[in-house]
């Protein structure tokens, strides 16, 4: 148990400090900081001099050990923009965000999974068509292109609801149901196909067999069965609540972190950028890393498949 939870664990710090890399040097390629902030129209000097100022005049291997060394003390940059501190940027927009995600994933859950379930168990009829033509419509269909039909419809043609903006709960109507959708739709094809192979197996037939009610054997044995594949659907969702955000907020103008990583990239703001990329590298490992450990408690094989690895 303890093995593979470390093996586990090993793995996550692996990731996150793999992200961090990838995005240090790409964010170093993509353009100089320095001319985005000051301008093309700036003197030399003075971007030399502001260059200097950042450690931007360093050679990329010692920015980046100076990175590493400054979140091994805690210290996540500060912005190139005015200043201050990089994570108290991006906490100061978590609560925006969190507004928007929190209670889209709840429309995710309690939506996907039981039309997913209802779905399985009525196979063939025109209702699993119709939550089946609607989970593939809501997967394929692009955020942006969701958002945008539903602001046409509700805000420009109906007139119900504002398209963007943060001023009252009515603002966050559109992008939530925007992020649940398409979420909702992904779980509902999971869960069903999870639970149509559960209920094609022997012990659900032997199960019938003998005579055990068709409800208990949904509920002790089809729907526990099923719920393993469905948590790893549910994990990389909860892993993915600040990442999945940036277009939505964009779209609908919500002030959240999302926003905050667009407007950070396009001005080249590396500290705030890296910091924003970290907290979604270590939500989206974190959830994982917590699915990985329900399968190790839940499915003992799993965990000497873990330890061998």
């Amino acid at each position: 148990m303890l093995r593979y939870f470390a093996i586990r664990l090993s793995r996550a710090l692996l990731t996150i400090a793999l992200v961090v890399t990838f995005a240090f040097i790409v964010l170093r390629l993509s353009g100089d900081p320095a001319l985005m902030i000051m301008g093309p129209e700036a003197p030399p000097e003075v971007i030399a001099a502001f260059r200097k100022a950042w450690g931007l005049d360093h050679p990329i291997w010692m920015q980046y050990l100076d990175y590493f060394k400054a979140i091994g003390q805690g210290e996540l940059g500060r912005s190139m923009r005015d200043g201050r501190p990089a994570i108290r940027l991006v906490i100061e927009r978590v609560p925006a965000t969190l507004a928007l995600t929190i209670p889209a994933f709840l429309v995710k859950v309690l939506l996907g999974i039981p039309a997913g379930i209802y779905a399985a168990l009525h196979r063939g009829s025109a209702i699993d068509r119709a939550v089946m033509i609607t989970a593939v419509a809501g997967f394929t269909v692009p955020s942006f292109v969701l958002a945008l039909i539903l602001v046409l419809i509700f805000a420009v043609q109906l007139g119900w609801l504002p398209s963007g903006g943060q001023d009252s709960w009515r603002h966050a109507i559109l992008p939530i149901v925007t992020l649940g959708f398409g979420g909702a739709a992904v779980l509902a094809r999971f869960t069903r196909s999870a639970m149509l192979e559960i209920l094609g197996q022997p012990y659900i037939r032997t199960a019938s067999a003998k005579g055990v009610p068709w409800r208990r054997v949904i509920t002790d044995h089809a729907l526990p069965n099923a719920a393993i594949p469905t948590v790893t659907i549910l994990g990389f969702m909860v892993g993915s609540l600040i990442a999945g955000a940036v277009v939505v907020e964009s779209v609908f103008s919500w002030p959240g972190v999302g926003r905050l990583l667009v407007v950070a990239v396009a001005n080249r703001d590396l500290a705030v950028v890296q910091c924003i990329l970290l907290l979604v590298a270590m939500t989206m490992v974190t959830s994982n890393v917590i699915v990985d450990f329900l399968y190790g408690l839940l499915d003992p094989r799993l965990r000497s498949k873990g330890a061998e690895a």
